[in-house]
């Protein structure tokens, strides 16, 4: 009697292990994937957050250029994703025209600490 009780949970439980497993195996090889399909040139974020372009490639390594001069050398598992150009590769001028895009930005005229005698 205590088994049927209990064997909706165990169902549901189990089926919430199983897709937490599939979503698990489906990111772990959609990063697999991304890591093979690297090479030289391509321009990638790790996940530490910089942004750098990959000038060599080894089997656990690789080089990225993060300044005109400056590699440093990473493991293959820091590379967190591919940063992809939206710029459309007809446009040769690759100079970005901030006067067409509006500001949001506030300019502050005085202090928000001011202290004011009274």
């Amino acid at each position: 009697m205590d088994l049927v009780v209990f064997l909706p949970l165990l169902i549901i439980l189990g089926a919430f292990m199983f897709f937490a497993s599939r979503r698990q195996k489906k990111a772990m090889q959609a990063t697999i994937d991304l890591h093979n399909s690297l090479k030289v040139g391509d321009r990638v974020h790790t996940t530490s957050g910089l942004q750098g372009t990959i000038a060599g490639i080894t089997d656990d390594n690789v080089d990225l250029e993060i300044a005109p001069g400056v590699v440093t050398t990473w493991m293959k598992l820091a590379v967190r994703d591919r940063i992809v150009d939206d710029l459309d590769d007809d446009d040769d001028d690759t100079d970005v025209d901030y006067e067409t895009h509006e500001s949001t930005a506030t300019e502050l005229t005085e202090s928000p600490n001011h202290k004011t005698d009274g």
